[in-house]
């Protein structure tokens, strides 16, 4: 099914990549008479009805028996039973100003993936419970969130009855904010609104512009200029172009006003997190805020680091309970001690040495010049080295251009951690989740006179740009169920190198790097091998609807996974009133001990169930789902192992994170038994050290071929020294039809157990910092 339409998309490719004269004067004047200007893209039309209620039945009934069938041998679960659900709370249509230039024919982009999509892909190609659209704020004009409402409703509507839907989707936006500095960014955060009613959701979403943060979307005009050399798809970079100056014509909002009393088509900005929350309390709708990708250093400033927001000016507990470990863009859990750089005691910066573990760009940039020095003297050759090393400290998250004629290939795996589970690209530690959760503020308390600390859940989800939740189902068609892009040929590589070259005036001068921003900074050669078909959302929820689901999330009784659909359980067993799931934040005198119980995903099978291939035409089956669907088999892969991490937050000013967090504190092997994995442990420590303690579990299954599984693919020599990579390209370089398939361990990630040292006594107030 999926080879003949992926042999005529060659062929049409194949074509549009030999630009003539002929041509381009034909698209011109065929434009010229036919008023080629650009226009609005309509939501789409939703074409999948609700699924049948014996699907749900059925998928309720197989995680029944697996559940029971695990408890024939581990005894019964000592905690009444709910239903998990599976969802994506980050998606992306192209709405979203990224995701439409991703979608355009210079990219070898589908073409667009409006609203409507991800209903019927949530619906019937991964077949999901919910999910949410967060598009960025920046890039949504007025009649766009509009439509985004509209087709949310009414992807709502045709669920059938709301207690008992076939699924929920949720309207929201992705705040998308980039600092320069460590000290001015933020990141980026998706929100989500519980209801849908036009009177439970905003009048505009909420952008993240400030004076002096970074704009990640920065070149993307350059779709103007290419628009004349591919004259076929004309049409498409004038619809860009059009959405484009839509936004930019917009008016800035009043600040510093009630955001109720402000007009509806303005464009209202919240630069810092303060502000934002500030903003959605004067809404009073029941919303999330969800923290993403948090250690992507794709744009994050080197040395970036998550002690600015535990504070109660940038951190609100009752708004953002949740973070995300996992997506498209990678595992933002594992926190590493190496740093991108050290600082001297003037405070300037200094390029560390590589280690085993770690290769510093600001090293490999001298690595670059000391190559290029030829018939230079000694002397000068290692100041240029050193001054190489400088530059590329200077140039935040573009030490490449540097070097502006250098490849992928130059940089071998610089910046990126070697031993990590699907690392983020150019990892920052000090964002990682681990990190988070074990620092602590002492010049701030929480409601109990304790120093302020993050106590989030854990989530996944996919972060997919192309209006497909639920992504990881299967591990096939990279470019289309990853946001692994690039040029489509050889033509407008040249095109975008000469622009880079321009910059350069000699190739054995390392240059310094200004704030071009955008894609014309980012490092979008090697990124594409670190991007993957995102993680999921589980909930434990007591029913399928919205509101069930909703508390699932604010109790954070969730937990995240690399996209299979791991059926896992953790529970503290002697909470002091009684046992208490993944969430829970506890207060006990002896030692904790708790139960994990994790059942592995099912096997999937070729194509799609019979449900699919019934609910929406062949030719959105093909076009959407790529002929491929979550389609489970009554096989599972085994649970291999289950690993247990301790992060003791600090309890002194300035303590080494480096000694408080345990990963893994505990490992547990499993064996290979299809019907899962119960493991117990207690914390014998716990009573003598009298301390704050958070626990989680990973549960890790079989290993199985994965998208980018081996990232950079890079090889080493006999001393362990990186010397050579493979890039899997998203450009023409690596061909479409290449996976990168290598084998990984997928897993998934309970949310923590928050366990204080007292008499015994429960909290009262489970969703402090």
């Amino acid at each position: 099914m999926r080879t003949g339409s992926a042999t005529a998309r060659g062929r049409r490719q194949s074509l549009r990549d030999q630009p003539a004269l002929g041509s381009l004067w034909l698209g011109v004047l065929a434009c010229t008479l036919f008023a080629c200007s650009g226009r609005d893209r309509p939501a789409g039309v939703i074409e999948g009805k609700a699924r049948p209620d014996s699907v749900q039945r059925g998928e309720a009934g197989v995680q029944e028996a697996a559940s029971r069938n695990l408890a024939t041998r581990a005894g019964p679960r000592v905690l009444g039973e709910k239903r998990i659900l599976f969802g994506d709370l980050h998606v992306h249509t192209t709405y979203s100003t990224d995701a439409f230039f991703m979608s355009l024919p210079v990219m070898a982009g589908e073409g667009a993936h409006p609203p409507a999509d991800a209903c019927d892909f949530a619906r019937y190609c991964s077949q999901l419970d919910f999910f949410a659209l967060t598009d960025h704020a920046e890039g949504l004009t007025p009649e766009h969130w509009a439509s985004e409402k509209e087709s949310i409703r009414q992807c709502n509507a045709m669920a059938g009855d709301p207690a008992d839907p076939d699924l929920v989707a949720f309207t929201g936006f992705e705040w998308t904010q980039v600092g320069r500095t460590p000290e001015t960014h933020f990141g980026h955060k998706c929100v989500f609104f519980r209801d849908d009613a036009e009177s439970a959701v905003p009048a505009r979403p909420i952008t993240a512009q400030a004076n002096d943060g970074a704009d990640l979307f920065a070149g993307l005009d350059l779709a103007r200029s290419l628009r004349w050399f591919d004259p076929l798809g004309y049409r498409d970079y004038a619809d860009f172009l059009w959405m484009i100056d839509r936004v930019s014509r917009l008016p800035r909002c009043a600040s510093g006003t009630d955001t109720r009393t402000l007009p509806t088509d303005c464009q209202e900005n919240a630069a810092t997190p303060d502000v934002l929350f500030e903003k959605l309390r004067q809404w009073g709708y029941p919303v999330m805020v969800i923290p993403h990708g948090t250690s992507w250093g794709f744009y994050t400033p080197p040395g970036t680091t998550m002690d600015k927001q535990l504070t109660h000016k940038y951190h609100d507990p009752a708004l953002q309970p949740l973070i995300e470990v996992m997506s498209g863009h990678g595992n933002s859990e594992q926190y590493r001690w190496w740093r991108e750089y050290d600082e001297g005691p003037d405070g300037k910066k200094i390029c560390p040495e590589p280690t085993a573990d770690y290769l510093p760009c600001c090293w490999q940039a001298g690595e670059i010049m000391r190559k290029r020095c030829g018939d230079l003297p000694a002397a000068e050759c290692e100041a240029r080295v050193e001054e190489a090393k400088r530059l590329a400290l200077d140039a935040s998250v573009s030490p490449q251009l540097v070097f502006p004629d250098t490849r992928a290939e130059d940089w071998l795996d610089c910046g990126q951690c070697r031993d990590c589970f699907k690392p983020t690209f150019s990892l920052r530690p000090q964002e990682s989740v681990q990190y988070t959760m074990a620092i602590s503020n002492f010049d701030e308390k929480d409601e109990r006179g304790e120093p302020l600390r993050f106590h989030y859940g854990f989530v996944a989800s996919s972060d997919n740009h192309k209006a497909r939740p639920g992504t990881g189902y299967k591990q096939y068609d990279r470019r289309q169920m990853t946001e692994a892009v690039g040029v489509r040929s050889t033509f407008y590589d040249d095109l975008g190198r000469r622009r880079r070259l321009k910059l350069q005036t000699d190739p054995r001068k390392p240059m310094v790097v200004g704030e071009l921003g955008g894609l014309l900074s980012a490092d979008v050669e090697r990124v594409a091998s670190y991007l993957y078909p995102g993680g999921l959302v589980a909930v434990h929820s007591a029913g399928r609807s919205r509101q069930a689901i909703w508390e699932a999330l604010e109790r954070r009784e969730v937990y995240g996974t690399s996209g299979p659909r791991i059926l896992l359980w953790f529970d503290l067993l002697n909470g002091p009133e009684g046992p208490a799931p993944m969430g829970s934040t506890v207060t006990l005198a002896g030692a904790p001990r708790f139960e994990v119980r994790a059942i592995g995903s099912a096997v999937e099978q070729p194509g799609c169930p019979e449900t699919t291939i019934r609910g929406l035409p062949p030719e959105r089956v093909e076009r959407l789902c790529r002929g491929e669907c979550h389609h489970p088999s009554d096989r599972r892969h085994p649970i291999v192992a289950i690993e247990i991490v301790r992060i003791r937050p600090q309890a002194t000013p300035g303590e080494d994170v480096n000694r408080l967090i345990e990963d893994p504190w505990l490992r547990f092997e499993c064996g290979a038994d299809p019907s899962g994995c119960t493991v117990q442990f207690e914390d014998l420590e716990f009573p003598r050290l009298r301390r704050h303690t958070l626990y989680y579990a990973r549960a890790i299954e079989e290993e199985t071929p994965a998208i980018n599984g081996a990232n950079l693919r890079t090889q080493f020599d006999s001393s362990g020294r990186a010397v050579a990579t493979k890039p899997c390209y998203g450009d023409y370089r690596t061909p479409f039809s290449d996976d990168c398939l290598s084998p990984v361990q997928e897993r998934a990630w309970s949310s923590p157990i928050f366990v204080d040292p007292g008499d015994g006594k429960p909290l009262t107030d489970r969703s402090g910092p």
